[in-house]
């Protein structure tokens, strides 16, 4: 007997990157995407990921995927640039937000083929955009991409966000519960609103996300909270760790992970000028920690993983540790000044 054919998939459309909405300084285009999975050996981590959109519009100073929209844009060739608009690449990523159309119909089309993950791999979505941004409130790719993931099985299942609007989904992601192990990771730096506010002016409040992760739990999902990153000198002193770790416990978070900081280059052209302005006091310490490295100093990484882990024992958490994508290659580190370097089990300036 004959089997039916598969159902066609809709024609990419031929007008790539065109302008889907508009509203004050942002702008929505469409990214359209023959693939969605984005493997291991592409990406260089060990994981798959998927990520609805390219871009950010909570535009959070530190963040350390804005090289992935430069690329994105520069790949598109003159019609990239014309999205951009002269714009530097670290402002783009924040003001010109790409779009994955038709995401469910390739996710679907990846899973009957050999271009996706098999039963037991790990699969991240927002690696390197919060799939729950202000976009998704209108085009909803993050929970059409959670429903097409349903007709799979076995996966452990990341979503990372640091909105709340993940808890519009709770329906979606208990049913992806019952076939896949599903972990919802909520990022949360500190929960002093008033400094959240100055490094994050975009995102959601940090008792938003609280609140967030207190439905999820609520729920029956498994919530982990990612500190990260942690800023050396800003959000790092031992007392307001403490006080995170606490709410993250009260809220009904599992677990949580903590790094420190890393400043890829379009990442530096974003934050560094942001310390100038609002902490300038810290700001030759910071050009001179990460003028030849991505990464904070070994010492300093270990003295915040101490401080992480006490904590983390005190208030009931599992501790996740965060490892370096290059672990065991030194020839990237500098040392930090004094200034920077915990002393040991604590994390002070």
């Amino acid at each position: 007997m004959r089997t039916a054919d598969p159902p066609i998939l809709p024609a990419l459309s031929p007008d790539p990157l065109r302008l889907l909405s508009a509203q004050a300084d942002l702008q929505y285009h469409a990214a359209p995407s023959r693939g969605i999975f984005n493997p291991p050996a592409a990406t260089g981590m060990g994981f798959w990921s998927i990520n609805p959109y390219v871009g950010c519009a909570f535009g959070c100073a530190y963040c350390y995927a804005r090289d992935t929209h430069r690329w994105t844009l520069e790949r598109a060739g003159d019609v990239g640039r014309d999205v951009a608009n002269a714009m530097p690449p670290w402002l783009a990523f924040e003001r010109r937000v790409l779009v994955k159309e038709q995401a469910g119909a390739r996710i679907r089309e990846a899973l009957r083929s050999s271009r996706s993950p098999r039963p037991g791999d790990s699969v991240v979505i927002g690696s390197a955009t919060d799939p729950y941004q202000p976009a998704e409130r209108r085009f909803r790719v993050t929970r059409e991409i959670l429903e097409a993931l349903q007709i799979a099985r076995d996966f452990s299942l990341v979503i990372i966000t640091k909105s709340p609007l993940v808890t519009r989904d709770v329906d979606v992601l208990q049913r992806l519960a019952e076939r896949h192990t599903v972990q919802v990771h909520v990022s949360l730096i500190t929960v002093d609103r008033e400094l959240a506010r100055r490094l994050e002016p975009r995102a959601p409040t940090p008792d938003a996300r609280l609140r967030g992760v207190r439905r999820l739990a609520d729920a029956g999902l498994a919530v982990s909270v990612n500190c990260m990153p942690v800023l050396p000198g800003i959000t790092d002193a031992p007392l307001m760790l403490e006080a995170l770790v606490q709410q993250v416990a009260a809220a009904g978070a599992q677990s949580l992970g903590a790094c420190a900081l890393r400043l890829r280059s379009a990442s530096r052209k974003r934050y560094l000028p942001v310390i100038r302005e609002n902490f300038p006091e810290l700001s030759a310490k910071y050009e001179a920690t990460y003028r030849h490295s991505v990464y904070a100093a070994d010492n300093y990484r270990v003295g915040l993983q101490q401080v992480i882990e006490r904590l983390c024992r005190k208030y009931g958490l599992t501790t996740r540790e965060y490892r370096r994508d290059d672990e065991g290659s030194a020839d990237e580190e500098v040392a930090l000044p004094a200034e920077l370097a915990p002393e040991p089990q604590l994390v002070l300036l």
